[in-house]
């Protein structure tokens, strides 16, 4: 499987782009004024504790104060070591070092934790949680054993806990060292700024997005990553050079004839991110409708074209929607519970199989997830975490028209209302004697051409003269009476 990394950077924008046999997988934004505070250690102060939840808001000194729960617990770690940890009791205006772990999110704060972890290429340096272990990602036992071997035969401090990262698979000891005292190292800066800061206080801020990226995603899988600035291009080799000094060989200056993403065909696939429908190769589709509290994604057979008998054709569809959800789930970083509503299929087996199929495809996501079994009717239940703000909210907003909705009055509709406003206006003021309506050409049209008797009944009832008059600009939605 060919595998590239795409890095573009604008004026006052920086995008990434995982690419995966053509087809873009994970896609990633950032600009100036909308920088995610995910990572960032700060230096905070209690503001309220609410026992009844368990629970603490603290003032980090951004807009929302964060929301702090007293026994918050990573739960990402695989233990080899047991080590009791006793309830830590806080205080309203105590100063408190916590790192935020989810975006604010509508009206709530961040999410904060007091167990501080420091990404590495190959570990997450935990310095206030002695638990040790590693990523449950990595499947073989043997290799798990292997690594965590070589990490004890460092010696690090007991009272400092960390997690192997999946990208450590296969590493030799010196290139875990490396990073473990790149780690060590940075805590003991932290420590010491957080010490002579007075709260609340930015004390580390995390990388920015290209940089997550390829601290993330950029390993041996990889076969290119090209950025298209000069000054990027240097960033990222002088970061490598700290961590993994091979992979800078893989790393290109791409000059672009337009914009990388457009030379790589990429851009067309990213304006498409959040279409409701998204087509299947089969000619099947899937329709991805995301509400308040849920994701509701439905999974139909469209214009399938292979003929066989409804079971296998719902078995061959399911098939191929469920590894689309999964890339779709990553590309469009859908969160919360979701539904998934595949076509009936009567086969216990089949429905076994289809199971396995969407769980294999999400096995590289970085998200934590769980999926409950599929029902005799076909639908998977599912949660996803939600860490970062989505790139639809980044990149749009809600229609000032619709709200949301995702839908507009008709022009009959708004024919009725008018008539009906009309009417209301004329009956609570009986000394009206002339009204004047200015709508869109649409619906101006229509209501004189379909409406004329109602108009004239109006007009004799309350004694009053009824106008209208044309706004070429005016939404469908729009009127103003006056």
């Amino acid at each position: 499987m060919a595998k590239e990394i795409l890095v573009n950077v604008e004026l006052e924008e920086k995008q990434a782009a995982i690419i995966k046999d053509g087809l873009l997988d994970e896609y990633y934004i950032e600009r100036p004024g909308d920088k995610t505070i995910v990572g960032n250690i700060y230096k905070g102060r209690i503001e309220t504790i609410v026992p009844t939840i368990g629970a603490a808001f603290v003032d980090i000194g951004v807009e929302k104060n964060g929301f702090l729960y007293l026994s918050d617990i990573a739960e990402h770690i695989e233990p080899i070591a047991t080590i009791e940890t006793k309830k830590r009791e806080f205080h309203k205006g105590e100063e408190v070092l916590v790192q935020v772990v989810k975006e604010p999110i509508s009206t709530k704060g961040p999410r904060l934790t007091t167990h501080i972890g420091l990404a590495g290429r190959y570990l997450v340096l935990m310095p206030q949680d002695p638990h040790r272990g590693a990523s449950r990602r990595i499947e073989e036992r043997e290799e798990k054993t292997r690594l965590l071997g070589l990490l004890e035969e460092l010696k690090i401090p007991t009272d400092i806990g960390y997690i192997v990262r999946t990208v450590a698979e296969k590493k030799s000891k010196k290139e875990l060292q490396r990073d473990i005292l790149f780690l060590l190292k940075l805590w003991n800066r932290i420590s010491a700024f957080a010490q002579k800061s007075s709260a609340p206080a930015l004390i580390y801020e995390d990388y920015d997005v290209v940089l997550r990226v390829i601290r993330d995603s950029f390993d041996d899988e990889v076969d290119k990553l090209y950025v298209d600035s000069k000054e990027e291009h240097k960033r990222i080799c002088n970061f490598l050079r700290v961590f993994s000094n091979d992979l800078t060989k893989r790393i290109e200056y791409y000059r672009p004839k337009r914009n990388i993403f457009a030379d790589k065909n990429i851009e067309k696939q990213i304006d498409r991110i959040y279409e409701r429908k998204v087509f299947l190769k089969s000619g099947a589709y899937l329709v991805i409708d995301p509400t308040e509290g849920l994701v509701v994604i439905d999974v139909n057979s469209g214009r399938f074209r292979k003929r066989m008998d409804p079971e296998h054709m719902a078995l061959a569809v399911n098939s191929e929607a469920a590894q689309e959800v999964a890339r779709q789930l990553r590309l469009r970083d859908l969160g919360g519970i979701i539904v998934i509503d595949f076509i009936d299929m009567e086969r216990e087996n089949h429905r076994r199989d289809v199971l396995r199929i969407l769980k294999s495809s999400l096995k590289d996501d970085r998200a934590k997830y769980e999926i409950l079994g599929i029902s005799k009717f076909g639908v998977v239940e599912m949660t996803r975490e939600r860490v970062y703000r989505t790139i639809e909210s980044l990149s749009y907003a809600d229609c000032p028209y619709c709200h949301g909705r995702g839908r507009i009055k008709s022009v009959s509709t708004m024919c009725i209302w008018i008539l009906k406003e009309l009417k209301r206006m004329l009956s609570e003021n009986p000394d009206k004697r002339e009204l004047q309506v200015s709508a869109n050409p649409e619906v101006v049209n229509e209501i004189v051409r379909d409406n004329e008797k109602s108009i004239q009944t109006l007009e004799r009832q309350y004694r009053a003269k009824i106008g209208f008059s044309l706004a070429p600009n005016a939404h469908i939605e729009e009127v103003k009476i006056s």
